[in-house]
């Protein structure tokens, strides 16, 4: 296992708050990710204490923490003494904290970014809560929706922190584009949603080592990419209504970091479908055991009167295409600059605090959601059964 504590890579531009309630999942997005004319006033000095400093910590939250006025990083715990040393001297930061406790313990620290693997995030975000910080919780939110709930209940009773979720960064660019085409009718009623996702896939390798995404106790019900899909479709077409899901370990057993030869407990290659809320239904599949598949990611939105085609090619862009009923098939949209997000994750949680932007991009009413969902996507694997949502 690494020194220092991992984090999900997240590709591609994004953009972080949070909202509520989950009926609202396709409000208020353009708001999200257009970045709000805050003037000079409530620019109040914000103190932020650092929870883990994995590759996205080090690549995202810091220099993004540190692009803004009037925010300070004054500690940093990390997995030993040695490793928080080494980010605090490449970044400047002022003093290291022996454990997670010290940090939120620290009376000088404001809010709090935690950067563990998500077997971490519920006790450390309970704590920072009940220790009167701001959370900023790298995704995904919990190990399972029970988690996530113990979570947002401690949130709810304090209203006066700020509680975000990183979001899933990958469609920000077009999400806008997305929801306006289908709010205002462009695609009539959803007929089906399908998606195929093969990022980072190829042909299986049985010598490959366990990852930590790939160990219920480190990454719990989380599954490869298949959460942080899930959470951008429910921003287009609102929550699945039930799943059922088949999968597989094509890789069944691997080396784990003690050098024992383990089974593989999370699937390297899955399907869910299910009926969405809204109506419609939805067809996923995630794999990271293809070889040569078309695409990194292809998914298509088909309603009754059009249809909207999200692609990734290998080694290429992002794009998006609609088709109208009547057109000669689909056409490949310029985003309108104005709709097209970016990543300030950082920039929204400090609005946030500061109380000049309201947090939509994710917040642990959503987190929940998703989190629900990929419990029932479990539940549906272990017991070949139909789930439905919300499990509650």
């Amino acid at each position: 296992m690494k020194e220092d504590f991992a984090v999900f890579e997240i590709p591609g531009d994004a953009v972080g708050a949070a909202r509520e309630p989950v009926i609202a999942f396709e409000q208020s997005i353009t708001a999200a990710i257009i970045a709000p004319e805050t003037g000079e006033k409530d620019m109040q000095k914000v103190r932020i204490g650092l929870i883990g400093a994995g590759g996205n910590t080090r690549s995202r939250h810091i220099p993004g923490f540190q692009a803004i006025e009037g925010v300070e990083l004054v500690t940093v715990a990390n997995r030993t003494p040695e490793s928080s040393q080494r980010v605090a001297d490449e970044f400047g930061i002022p003093k290291i904290a022996g454990d997670w406790m010290e940090v939120l313990e620290d009376e000088t620290v404001d809010a709090v970014c935690i950067g563990t693997w998500p077997y971490m995030h519920a006790p450390l975000t309970i704590s920072a809560l009940e220790h009167g910080k701001h959370v900023l919780c790298e995704a995904r939110m919990a190990l399972n929706s029970d988690e996530a709930h113990e979570m947002l209940a401690t949130a709810k009773l304090s209203p006066g922190l700020v509680a975000q979720i990183v979001p899933a960064p990958h469609t920000l660019a077009f999400d806008a584009t997305i929801i306006d085409i289908i709010a205002s009718g462009g695609i009539g009623e959803v007929i089906a949603v399908d998606n195929r996702v093969t990022v980072g896939s190829d042909f299986p390798d049985p010598k490959s080592p366990l990852h930590w995404r790939q160990d219920l106790a480190l990454s719990g019900n989380n599954v490869m990419s298949m959460g942080i899909w899930y959470e951008a479709m429910m921003r287009w077409v609102g929550p699945m209504a039930n799943v059922y899901a088949v999968g597989q370990a094509v890789v069944p057993h691997r080396v784990a970091p003690n050098g024992r030869r383990v089974a593989t407990p999370i699937p390297d290659h899955i399907e869910v479908i299910g009926g969405l809320a809204q109506g419609g239904q939805m067809r996923f599949n995630v794999s990271t055991v293809v070889g040569h598949a078309p695409a990194e990611a292809d998914v298509h939105i088909y309603g009754t009167e059009g249809t909207l085609r999200l692609h990734q090619a290998k080694g290429a862009a992002m794009s998006l295409a609609y088709g109208a009923r009547g057109d000669d098939g689909l056409k490949e949209l310029d985003i309108d600059p104005a709709k097209r997000g970016g990543w300030r994750v950082e920039e929204e949680f400090i609005n946030a605090v500061r109380g000049t932007e309201e947090v939509t991009h994710t917040d642990f009413q959503t987190g929940v959601a998703y989190m629900e969902w990929t419990d029932a996507v479990a539940h549906s694997l272990r017991n070949g059964e139909r789930v439905n949502l919300p499990l509650n």
